[in-house]
Order: structure tokens, then sequence, then C-alpha cells
């Protein structure tokens, strides 16, 4: 007969626990490297975008015009004016570089980002430290005002504005800034209504703190992580929604190189030169899933109700 416990000590051998491939893996698994280190290429990019762009993103070449990227040897073998590496990715129906105008793009979202994101997270946290404590009339008239306004379609609102005041970059932050807000407020107001019935916070109230000083100094850092996870989630929708407003007009005006106005000039140009519309939207879809993953990872940190990390 067979002994048991000998079945038991014949196994193929599994990988350790010290070994060098389990640590990186566990790393991958606990921390979010990947997204990261995506995000701080993007986030370079952008800052230094005039020192990395190979040439000026608006700078035409009609020779070039939809010249593919430098790995399509037989096009560029016929090239005698070719400058080595001047068009990495290619060129668009007029000769503009892609990948000059891909990294100027990522330059546009960070300044949109900045502002438009800054902006509705200051007023939406605000408006919900205010509906949650004061309660009453005040948080009634708060939580309409946001229904009111998520009930209103974004898309036409934004073509109407462009209709009326004309396409620009302020615009666009300023329509961003007013998507953005009514989330935060809605999130921020159900972790007020929990938090100011702590104890802390009635004994700051019996000790006579004001009303001022108990929102910022007691509830306003329970919330902090809230907020953190929501814009992290916040910031991939906003490229998303920047990108669909000039993709369809309603955005940033050609020919700034933002990532939406890109894809929507190499729209027609799909099937003869793919990559005037692959390389932008790849970069979208690196940015927001990245991003996407990085707030997720928060959320499951930073609240202990789903922590598994």
């Amino acid at each position: 007969m067979i002994d048991p416990t000998s079945a038991t000590q014949i196994q193929e051998p599994s990988l350790s626990a010290d070994s060098p491939m389990s640590k990186v893996w566990y790393a991958l698994r606990r921390w979010p490297i990947l997204p990261l280190v995506i995000i701080a290429l993007l986030v370079i990019a952008g800052l230094f975008a005039p020192l990395l762009a190979p040439s000026d993103p608006l700078k035409q070449e009609l020779s070039l015009r939809n010249a593919p990227p430098i790995w399509y040897g037989e096009y560029w073998s016929e090239q005698d004016e070719f400058e080595a590496g001047s068009r990495l990715l290619g060129a668009d129906h007029v000769g503009r570089d892609v990948l000059s105008r891909v990294i100027h793009g990522a330059r546009i979202s960070l300044q949109i980002l900045a502002v438009s994101l800054t902006t509705g997270v200051l007023i939406g946290t605000s408006l919900g430290l205010m509906a949650g404590y004061v309660g009453g009339l005040v948080e009634e008239l708060i939580m309409r005002v946001v229904d009111v306004w998520l009930s209103l379609p974004f898309i036409l609102v934004a073509l109407v504005c462009v209709v009326v005041f004309g396409g620009s970059l302020i615009l666009v932050m300023i329509l961003l800034a007013m998507f953005t807000w009514p989330s935060f407020v809605r999130f921020v107001r159900a972790e007020v209504l929990s938090l100011k019935e702590r104890d802390y916070v009635a004994l700051a109230r019996v000790a006579g703190a004001s009303t001022t000083r108990i929102i910022m100094r007691h509830i306003l850092p329970g919330v902090m992580n809230t907020v953190i996870v929501i814009t992290t989630l916040r910031v991939g929708q906003l490229i998303l929604t920047e990108a669909t407003l000039s993709f369809v007009g309603a955005g940033i005006p050609a020919p700034t190189p933002a990532w939406g106005v890109i894809i929507s000039e190499g729209r027609s140009y799909v099937t003869t030169a793919w990559w005037t519309t692959f390389f932008p939207g790849l970069a979208i879809f690196l940015m927001v899933m990245s991003l996407n993953f990085l707030g997720d990872w928060m959320r499951d940190r930073f609240d202990p109700r789903l922590r598994q990390l």
C-alpha cells in the first residue's frame, strides 16, 4: 500500500517565495507600478513637450503628406530629403509630424486637467461639506441644483456654448469644470453625513469650536481619502470627455494639437493613413486605462471595507 504521506511529498517544484520572479510578481500585484510608469511618461512628455518633440507640431510639409512611420523602409528609401527620425510615427494629411502632435497633445491635456479638475474639486468638495454638515434648506437647495445639472445633456450644452461663445481652450476648461463638480458633491455629502455624528465632532461642538473649525479640522481630513479616489477616477473621464468634445467639433479648435483634434482630422484617412488616428488614440487609451487602474488601487487601499492589499 502506498503511504499517503509520501504522495504529498512528490510534487512538481513550485516558484519559491524568495525568488526574484516571485518578488517582482508580488510588487506588481501590490503596487500599481505599470500604470504609474505610463502616467509618468505621459506627464513628462507633456511638461517637456517643446524639448522632446522632434519638430514643430504645426509645421506643414506637403511633400510628406500621409507619410508612413519610419519603419516603412520602402517609402523612405525614395525620399532624398528625409531627415532621420523626423517622422518616427509618420505624418498627417498636411505633412505635420504625428509624434510631435501627440507629445504636445499630452501637454494640452495636462493644462486642461490642472485647471478644470482643480476647480471642480474645490467647488464640489466645498458644496458637499456645506450640504452635509449644515443640512436643512441649504442641503436641499444644493442637492436639487446637482440633480438638475446632472439631468442636462452635457454634449448639447457644450455645442450651444461653442456656437454662442466660439471654441477655445478656456471654454473647454470651464465646461469640464462644470462637468466635474456634481459627483464630488454627492460623495462628499454622504461622507459628511456619517462623520458629523461621530463622538469627536460632538466633543468639538461642546467645546465651543466654530462651524468652520469643525469642518476644516475634524471633517475635511476624514473625507480626503474619498476626494483623492474620486479625483483619480474622474481624470480618465475628463480626458475622454475632452477628446469627445474635440472630435465632434465642440472642443479645442483645429489646428491645436489636442488628441481629440488629431483623431478628428485623421478620421477621413483611416484606411490610407491609419497612423494619424491610431497613435493619439493609443495615448488616450493608455492614459485612461492607467488612471482607472490607479483609481481602483487607491480605492482598495484607502477604503477599509474594500481593502484587498
